[in-house]
């Protein structure tokens, strides 16, 4: 089955629609002819601009927040698939309010979890990151029990419930709102100085289009238990500063020369390099040209839970080292060519 006749006709639901990735994913699972797409996110500006750009029928509006169990369960009434996209993403935000990171990227997942269940979904996908995997600060901490969460609900079915859980986990995704281009783009449009925090941070990489591709694929191949993992290059964020500058610099009357890059030192939490997934997860994984599958061993006393069977086409994953630090690292004018594909 493809995408196109998977998604045909089912009512999706995306939790965080008018983010970056919710709201590419909507516009995706649009060209697929759904029954309907209902986006939940408590930004109103956010689902008015994205009601007035798409222009559809298809589109449904849900204001509301994932800490608001009883919101979830009223919008997931008559939903046949779950993409939970909502969190707190920024590292030192994270790291400044962690109480308000559990409340959202714990708390919320299990109420959406909780509202899937009470609902009969048929599927729920929890969006992910590398900062879940032997996480150093708070958000990739909340995340990691956001994917144990997930993951764990497939254990709750009982003799009579059917939704099956699983997860998409991914590195950076270049351009995103709030991500290190922006930040760097609007640095030089000052004339710098441009800000890195260590000058040998590297990091696994995606573009939005290769992300929602992978979520819409997990959509389609999930059957409970998975966690699907991208297979991604990486970059040098030193690397990124100075081909930005030396692309975008000219444009705002600056000579690149002139606009220095300044190492202020790693922040609360940060890593330099980071990992796709952890040495016990390298046992159960599996991969084909695009993506890994971890599938989490089974628990022996719980009966009903689904058994997630490794896809056609998917063969033992053969790598020994899934850090950022080993994978291949794109070269300059790699960085180059994907920042015209861009269109800064």
């Amino acid at each position: 089955m493809d995408l196109k006749n998977f998604y045909y006709g089912k009512t999706v639901l995306i939790t965080g629609g008018v983010g970056s990735i919710g709201s590419f994913l909507v516009r995706e699972i649009l060209k697929y002819d759904p029954h309907s797409v209902r986006v939940f996110d408590n930004n109103e500006t956010g689902l008015f601009d994205l009601e007035n750009d798409l222009d559809t029928k298809k589109m449904r509006s849900f204001i509301g927040d994932i800490r608001d169990k009883d919101r979830l369960t009223m919008a997931m009434e008559g939903v046949d698939i779950v993409f939970h996209a909502a969190a707190l993403k920024h590292v030192p935000i994270c790291e400044f309010n962690p109480f308000d990171a559990v409340k959202t990227n714990v708390v919320g997942t299990q109420n959406v979890l909780d509202a899937a269940f009470a609902q009969g979904v048929q599927k729920v996908v929890t969006i992910s990151t590398d900062k879940a995997v032997n996480p150093s600060n708070v958000m990739g901490a909340t995340k990691l029990l956001a994917e144990r969460l997930t993951i764990s609900a497939n254990n709750y079915r009982g003799h009579t419930k059917k939704t099956v859980f699983s997860c998409v986990r991914f590195g950076n995704v270049l351009n995103s709102r709030g991500s290190v281009i922006p930040l760097f783009v609007k640095q030089i449009q000052k004339g710098g100085p441009i800000t890195v925090t260590h000058s040998d941070m590297r990091r696994f990489f995606m573009d939005i289009p290769s992300a929602t591709h992978l979520i819409l694929t997990a959509g389609m191949l999930s059957c409970g238990n998975e966690i699907f993992i991208l297979k991604m290059p990486t970059m040098s964020i030193m690397d990124l500063a100075e081909v930005l500058r030396d692309e975008l610099a000219p444009r705002y009357g600056f000579d690149p020369k002139t606009i220095p890059i300044n190492v202020v030192g790693l922040r609360g939490g940060e890593k330099i390099d980071e990992v796709l997934m952890t040495i016990d997860e390298t046992t159960c994984a599996f991969e084909n040209s695009e993506m890994y599958i971890v599938l989490p061993k089974d628990i022996p006393y719980v009966e009903y839970s689904p058994k997630a069977a490794v896809p056609p086409g998917f063969l033992p994953a053969m790598v020994d080292s899934f850090s950022s630090n080993d994978a291949r690292l794109i070269t300059k004018d790699e960085i180059h060519t994907l920042l015209c594909d861009l269109d800064l």
